[in-house]
């Protein structure tokens, strides 16, 4: 089978496009996207062609833009171009080089694909190849990125917004140069490929020549790894997907993890992982959130985005700083919470004052308290010992009693430590933290509007 035809049958086996489509090609005049350039004209289809030019290699990079200009007329096909000052962009962000280079391409690549809200071209095509494939592969396995990092370079990819296609992980860069030099085809050398400053160079240049030295066949095993991969992750998603099922529920304010269900979890560091991961958890915090599982009710651990609290037999996830949330702590630093329809200021009071009697205000003994304090939601099944009482009585029963309505209900907080219920906000303390005559530091928390 010829190249253009293995490259037809490849595109119609993966439906990675038609020749209805209008493609778009990111061409920086080296051998691989010349050799896409070639395939796509012999097998007829409809194509522009992209080129940066990142002004990084002063007269050669001006040079490669005519030259994949020329490389357009050739072919009769529309040419768009666009210099970058990518050394400014880069110390502007804090990106290296590279991760600039490619911001840069990619943003401008997304601009090209659309006009004014309407779609010019279907897919975005670029010449990475096997070998590519082969790179990724080991860079994302020496950096720990796991099973997903072993599948290598997907052919086709819609994470970066543009339905991006790579239509040569078919072919090894051998097989693309024979086909260049069969086709007499020319191309721009990029001398920087040779050096090995880059991360990919090294693994291209040094490792894997390296490698073969000891097995032969490393490209073609490995290859063959990343198909199996794709099938062990497939399997993979699947039992995390019913593991999250299983043990991640939907509550008000976040989600619930039962306690006791994970830790009898098989591989439970893992899949806390997956079930975390989402809410910007990294590997190294899933020791910490596992010891959360022996840890007494309100010890936390917090993300960037998320908190998880131990509460009675549940991790409790929930954003962090949101005045929507229905689970906040309150520290013993604290001096003031705001929850959005309301606030509540916290004070020590260590000299002895009035109590005061108003809905608004609870006056609690410091002594009985275990920060951080919880202030929540109720639920059913929640009960306290109200104030002047020594039975203790469910938070509905007293709701009844109080001739609370139902709108009123679902607005009904608490505050609680170590699992006690100190407070029903804005209602009744509990009689187990009132002050007493030998109390000798108080906490006045006061609820306003």
């Amino acid at each position: 089978m010829s190249m253009i035809q293995t490259f037809q049958h490849f595109i119609a086996e993966k439906k990675l496009f038609t020749a209805k489509d209008k493609l778009l090609i990111a061409v920086s005049g080296g051998i691989d996207s010349v050799v896409l350039c070639e395939l796509c004209h012999n097998a007829n289809f409809d194509f522009a062609i992209a080129h940066c030019n990142f002004k990084l290699r002063d007269a050669d990079s001006d040079e490669d833009e005519n030259w994949v200009a020329n490389l357009a007329s050739k072919y009769h096909v529309p040419f768009f171009s666009k210099q970058f000052d990518t050394t400014t962009f880069a110390n502007q962000q804090g990106f290296s080089i590279q991760e600039a280079a490619r911001n840069l391409r990619y943003g401008w690549f997304k601009e090209l694909m659309t006009n004014e809200g309407k779609k010019v071209f279907d897919f975005l095509l670029t010449a990475h190849h096997a070998d590519d494939n082969v790179e990724t592969l080991l860079m994302n396995f020496f950096k720990g990125t796991g099973i997903a990092g072993l599948t290598g370079i997907k052919a086709k990819d819609s994470n970066l917004g543009s339905h991006l296609i790579r239509p040569l992980l078919f072919a090894s860069k051998k097989e693309i140069l024979q086909f260049a030099n069969q086709q007499e085809l020319n191309w721009r050398e990029d001398i920087s490929n040779a050096s090995n400053k880059y991360t990919r160079n090294f693994f291209r240049n040094e490792l894997l020549p390296s490698l073969e030295e000891q097995y032969p066949s490393v490209r073609e095993n490995l290859l063959n790894n990343i198909s199996r991969f794709e099938e062990v992750q497939m399997l993979y998603n699947h039992t995390v997907q019913h593991f999250s099922k299983k043990l991640l529920f939907k509550q008000p304010g976040g989600y619930g993890i039962p306690v006791l269900a994970l830790i009898k979890t098989t591989a439970h560091k893992t899949i806390l992982y997956e079930l975390l991961k989402s809410f910007s958890f990294s590997v190294a915090q899933i020791p910490e959130v596992l010891k959360l599982c022996d840890a007494p009710s309100g010890k936390y651990v917090s993300s960037a985005t998320h908190r998880i609290i131990r509460n009675r037999k549940w991790l409790l996830v929930t954003t962090v700083n949101s005045s929507e949330n229905t689970l906040h702590l309150i520290e013993k630093k604290d001096m003031q919470l705001n929850v959005g329809s309301f606030e509540i200021s916290v004070e020590s009071i260590s000299q002895h004052v009035s109590v005061s009697t108003e809905k608004s205000i609870a006056c609690i003994d410091a002594s009985d308290l275990v920060f951080p304090l919880l202030l929540r939601k109720w639920k059913k099944g929640d009960y306290f010992y109200p104030l002047g009482m020594d039975k203790k009585k469910k938070l509905s029963r007293f709701f009844i009693d109080e001739k609370l309505s139902l709108s009123e209900k679902e607005n009904v907080w608490v505050i609680e430590s170590a699992n006690r219920i100190v407070w029903v906000v804005g209602r009744r303390i509990d009689n187990r933290f009132r002050v007493k005559a030998s109390t000798k530091e108080m906490l006045r928390l006061t609820i306003s509007e």
